[in-house]
């Protein structure tokens, strides 16, 4: 059964463990539940569209989403496996974590929890013996989940913005700057770095440099590009250049990344 399929089943029984690994290619319109739900991303890259902005996940990588929030959520690899696990919340309010959505590098150890469920499906329920164990994968994520993937890139509904955003997605590889995308739509370098700022909360840099490794992860895991071209192909000048940014976000260089 898909996650479409489980979501009345989901939010049944509130003391319950629900656990879903799906192989999927599709897009989950706007749904909310009342569990807390963990995700690994196994092999492609996902889009978690939350209110004004899009959260990318790479393979590798897991995210967490509170109850009750309404998110959109994409998967565009056809290899991908979203590895899911929705918890119960009645003891949430124990640490901040599990009331705000991230995005994490996945450890070893918690890997091997997730996929140790990887014939389980359905619902797990207190007097179940595979509850302890469900419990306690819950009961680790706040001390393992202590880096943030900072790639979360904001959204409008702004019009004159949408056509600003999407031409520098069009033309990634071009050496954006704030006075060539200013020229181009006849704004001032002022009034721009304005609009960024009072409309996606964003200055222009941080926007660009944003959108450039949402581009890079796409193309590393979705094409056989050397990691040379991805960089040129992203916009950057060198290969040292796009590694150290690559860095500054995942805490890895993109040599690793690629071995995982």
């Amino acid at each position: 059964m898909g996650l479409i399929a489980s979501l009345p089943d989901i939010d049944k029984a509130p003391t319950s463990v629900y656990v879903l690994h799906e192989k999927l290619e599709r897009l989950i319109p706007v749904h909310q539940h009342k569990k807390g739900q963990l995700s690994y991303v196994e092999g492609g890259i996902a889009y978690v569209h939350i209110k004004n902005k899009t959260l990318v996940i790479p393979a590798r990588h897991y995210f967490w989403i509170p109850h009750g929030l309404e998110h959109i959520l994409k998967v565009s690899h056809s290899a991908t496996v979203l590895r899911s696990i929705f918890f119960y919340v009645y003891d949430d309010g124990r640490d901040p974590f599990y009331s705000k959505v991230g995005i994490y590098p996945i450890s070893d150890l918690l890997l091997q929890m997730i996929k140790y469920t990887d014939t389980w499906e359905g619902p797990v329920h207190p007097e179940d013996s595979r509850y302890q164990f469900l419990t306690t994968i819950k009961n680790i994520l706040p001390e393992m989940s202590t880096h943030v993937l900072p790639i979360a890139l904001p959204s409008t509904e702004n019009e004159r913005m949408r056509t600003i955003m999407d031409y520098m997605e069009e033309n990634i590889a071009d050496p954006h700057t704030i006075q060539s995308v200013g020229d181009r739509f006849g704004l001032s370098r002022r009034s721009l770095s304005r609009q960024f700022q009072s409309i996606l909360g964003i200055s222009f840099l941080q926007y660009l440099k944003l959108l450039r490794m949402v581009k890079a992860f796409e193309m590393i895991l979705q094409t056989d590009m050397t990691m040379s071209e991805v960089a040129f192909a992203t916009g950057y000048q060198s290969l040292s250049s796009f590694s150290n940014t690559f860095y500054q976000f995942t805490k890895s260089r993109p040599s690793a990344f690629i071995k995982h």
